[in-house]
């Protein structure tokens, strides 16, 4: 090694070691506070006294439990997927408007195919209040139960019995086949009516599996609903094998339906709608629909500028055992979304102009981990039997249609057809009805799993309608109106028309305005790191650099001279067990063994050294006399200058 290398490398080991190459963790902690920009670290170290360094102790101590607290507020937060809503307004199109007559098909064309089971409904009425629903009103003496049935075979009424209970008793019923006492086995459902009477006899209709082991009694606190409720599963068992093509025909016609149309100011007929065919409201006509070329849209917002149509209602056609209200139905929809009319349909009352306002509102909502929306339904595990846009209805709906194909063999008429069933009746499946009630009683209890499986979408559009009623037409303009109607209508009518026959409907928007609700993640990674860079600056007057200083010093720098001074351990201890025995050195005599000192236990003195003898065959070295020689005084110079010497003395 170079000299120069030599003096270099014995200058650094006698230096102290600094920073992260230093031995202990005492001096790393002890190099960071003086050199960090955390100003609290720092004055620990260079505060004088232990008041002031105990108070720096307890203000940076506390400065970082704050610190843990709020980034632990701030993780919390983070991962509780927490959204924020935006509300915008934009301009948009008009909807799709799904109309039907709240009577399915034509009371003529269809009474054929019901002559058998309005002629038992009629005679349980007669039985029931005395009366049929085309005699007089006023209430008579209920007929003996026997007379109400001769000369007939009810079929009906065998299939589906119907009991009357008096008031306190539930295993004894009446039947009304045969007017006589029976015991009732199996459980009662009380289901709610809408018909509300003081009564002392509950009326209901029994229903029983296939092997008839297992019975269920449905009663009604009003016999008008139990009748009806029996009625209507008779009829959707015989509409149930009627031919679609045949069912069309004996529902109405756009023309019948519409006898006028207007849109944002402009003539529209019949065939700016499309059909669409519902099994218990016949055909329906949707305007605006996904089929049509263009999708309208409205210049303004008010009634003048939406859809006005005039509907024909034509209540001598109503059947009066399946529906007990006149006018239509109307719902407001998406282009694309399946029209229930059953669920949200809004109904339009004859002889009077419905106004229905139009607000939309459309969300956006996140998918997981923000909530359990879907996007489109594909993750959903439950297949979509509409031929429409997913929605929770939609789901709802094909799941217990699902259900009711896989435990009862067949479809509910109410509902579309799944690929390869067929919808139910008594020729194929005799005890369908008992099914069908039990599987809903399990639906409407969230037994069957439908209300855990389906989800709702993460977008969709919803209509706030705001409805007013206004007679309509008024008396000053029914004659006239009226007979224009008529003649315009004459064709297709052919009869004189009044106002119970007609319905005015008015939909538009109130404003051109859209509300949207979007959903955005309230705390994101950007949002994070700037609250974590926010609570170190306020507390610890700390950047990014910082913390990696920390994390530096804290963890690699002081885990390194962990791991160094164990692996200097380790060294030294292998190095030790390597190498070889050193031989035993002669004991060398004791202070006790040396019989100068035997009387003496203290250390010895300057006197008593000088009497130790000597050790025996040593050499004391002798110190030479001096070189007098050496001593010699020499002068500097030899000669002396002739201007400095001393004249001799004479």
């Amino acid at each position: 090694m170079a000299p120069g290398e030599k003096i270099k490398a014995k200058i650094k080991k006698n230096l102290p070691v600094r920073g992260p190459q230093a031995p202990t963790i005492k001096e790393l902690m002890r190099w960071y506070c003086l050199n960090t920009n955390t100003h609290g670290c720092r004055r620990i170290v260079v505060s004088r006294g232990r008041l002031r360094r105990l108070l720096w102790i307890l203000f940076t101590l506390t400065a970082v439990a704050l610190i843990f607290w709020q980034c632990a507020l701030l993780v919390l937060s983070f991962y509780t997927v927490s959204v924020s809503i935006k509300i915008h307004f934009q301009k948009l199109d008009f909807p799709a408007i799904t109309i039907c007559n709240i009577n399915p098909y034509k009371y003529s064309a269809v009474r054929p195919l019901l002559a058998d089971l309005e002629q038992e409904t009629r005679a349980a009425l007669k039985t029931l209040y005395g009366f049929s629903e085309i005699e007089s009103r006023s209430r008579r003496e209920a007929e003996p139960w026997s007379r109400a049935w001769e000369g007939t075979q009810p079929r009906f009424l065998n299939l589906i019995p119907l009991l009357v209970f008096k008031e306190g008793e539930t295993s004894r019923a009446t039947d009304f086949l045969s007017g006589r006492k029976r015991k009732v086995s199996g459980s009662i459902i009380h289901k709610a009516s809408d018909v509300v009477h003081k009564s002392k006899e509950v009326v209901g209709f029994q229903l029983c599996s296939n092997d008839t082991s297992h019975c269920a009694v449905y009663t009604f606190s009003s016999g008008v609903n139990a009748i009806q409720e029996w009625y209507k599963l008779h009829y959707m068992n015989i509409m149930a094998q009627v031919p679609l093509e045949k069912r069309i025909d004996m529902s109405y016609s756009a023309q019948e339906l519409l006898v006028t149309c207007f849109f944002d100011g402009m003539s529209c007929d019949a065939s700016n709608f499309t059909l669409f065919h519902h099994p218990m409201y016949g055909n329906c006509y949707m305007f605006n629909n996904k089929q049509n070329e263009t999708i309208h849209s409205t210049s303004m917002g008010g009634s003048e500028y939406g859809l006005q149509v005039i509907l024909y209602i034509n209540e001598e056609e109503y059947n009066p055992f399946l529906v007990s209200s006149t006018g239509a139905k109307v719902i407001v929809h998406r282009q694309d979304e399946y029209p229930f009319i059953e669920d949200v349909g809004t109904e339009i009352e004859t002889g009077t102009a419905t106004s229905i306002g139009m607000h939309l509102t459309e969300s956006f909502k996140l998918s997981e981990p923000y909530s359990q929306c879907t996007e489109d339904g594909s993750d959903v595990p439950i297949k979509n039997i509409y031929n429409a846009v997913y929605s929770l209805q939609i789901c709802l709906h094909s799941c217990f249609q699902t259900k009711m194909v896989e435990k009862c063999g067949c479809a509910q008429y109410s509902q579309p057809l799944p690929p390869g069933a067929s919808y139910c009746n008594y020729q194929q499946h005799p005890n369908w009805m008992y099914c069908y009630y039990e599987l809903q009683q399990a639906f409407v209890q969230e037994q069957l799993g439908c209300q855990s499986v389906c989800r709702e979408a993460c977008s969709f559009k919803e209509w706030t309608l705001t409805t007013s009623l206004a007679q309509w037409p008024s008396l000053v303009s029914e004659k006239w109106l009226l007979r224009v109607l008529t003649w315009d209508q004459g064709q297709q009518i052919k009869k004189k028309l009044n106002k119970t026959d007609l319905a005015k409907l008015l939909i538009f928007y109130k404003d051109l305005n859209q509300r949207s609700i979007v959903e955005s993640p309230a705390n994101t990674v950007e949002v994070l790191l700037s609250n974590f860079g926010g609570q170190l600056g306020l507390w610890m007057s700390c950047s990014i650099v910082c913390v990696i200083e920390i994390i530096e010093v804290f963890f690699i720098d002081s885990l390194f001279i962990i791991a160094r001074r164990q692996w200097q351990k380790t060294k030294t201890w292998w190095s030790r067990r390597q190498a070889p025995p050193c031989p035993e050195a002669p004991p060398s005599p004791r202070g006790q063994d040396n019989p100068v000192l035997e009387i003496d236990d203290d250390l010895p003195t300057f006197t008593s050294a000088l009497r130790l003898p000597p050790a025996p065959g040593a050499q004391v070295p002798g110190t030479p006399p001096p070189t007098y020689n050496t001593l010699r005084l020499e002068r500097a110079f030899s000669n002396q200058l002739t201007d400095t010497q001393v004249p001799a003395e004479s």
